[in-house]
């Protein structure tokens, strides 16, 4: 079995989720009670946050690959990277890493190919919604994302950045977001929704949303089981 490193805290509660997630998961696949080898290297994530403002991506790089050493020197065999948005420098951080790396986004979008959806909404940080590198690794697939409108993203950033990453989940919140979901149903013809940002499904895990929802926090931990058993 390999020892996981996980590059955390971006943010606290969505790293909790990924420990106890991987965890949960390894027992189910094992079928004991044993927990596999894990290292957890916690980052400041308004740190990252005030580096995606200033559009300072080679600082974030640098701050990421930072962690990654130290995890390695710690005697972690491979490494993610629990948060969906850091992933906007993952094509330059890879190369930097001294072990290897299990992509949160190739992960999805072979989840997404298996489930058969063609036209899901991406939900996530406005940087995620905004950024290319979701959209690209899914056309690969001939996946053809779709985010909310430029006014429902700001809202989604607006509650992600001041309240999910606060540990703030709100029913106020909760009902926003999958009034959103609600209208991209009606207006895009959307077929699934990628939840690109692991606070999401904290939020919304138990709301029907009428959808196939494709959780990346539960995604990618099946694709880390996968690596260490």
């Amino acid at each position: 079995m390999r020892t996981l490193g996980i590059v955390g805290g971006l943010g606290p509660d969505s790293t909790v989720d990924y420990y106890l997630s991987i965890i949960e998961a390894y027992r189910r696949r094992v079928g004991d009670d044993s927990s596999p080898s894990l290292l957890i290297d916690s980052l400041d994530v308004r740190r990252g946050i005030r580096m995606l403002d200033n559009g300072a991506l080679e600082d974030l790089t640098d701050y990421l690959a930072t962690s990654l050493e130290r995890l390695a020197k710690a005697g972690a065999d491979l490494a993610v990277i629990a948060a969906n948005t850091p992933h906007i420098v993952f094509d330059q951080l890879e190369p930097r890493s001294p072990i290897p790396l299990i992509s949160i986004v190739r992960a999805t979008r072979d989840a997404a190919l298996a489930a058969g959806a063609r036209r899901p909404a991406l939900l996530g940080t406005g940087f995620t919604m905004s950024g290319d590198f979701y959209p690209r690794v899914f056309a690969e697939a001939r996946i053809a994302l779709v985010p909310p409108q430029p006014d429902e993203r700001a809202r989604i950033h607006e509650i992600y950045v001041d309240e999910l990453l606060n540990g703030k989940f709100t029913d106020e919140a909760r009902d926003v977001i999958a009034g959103i979901i609600e209208a991209m149903i009606e207006r895009d013809a959307i077929d699934a929704i990628v939840m690109a940002g692991t606070e999401l499904p904290l939020l919304l895990r138990e709301r029907d949303l009428r959808l196939p929802i494709l959780d990346t926090t539960r995604i990618h931990v099946a694709a880390v089981v996968d690596a260490i058993v």
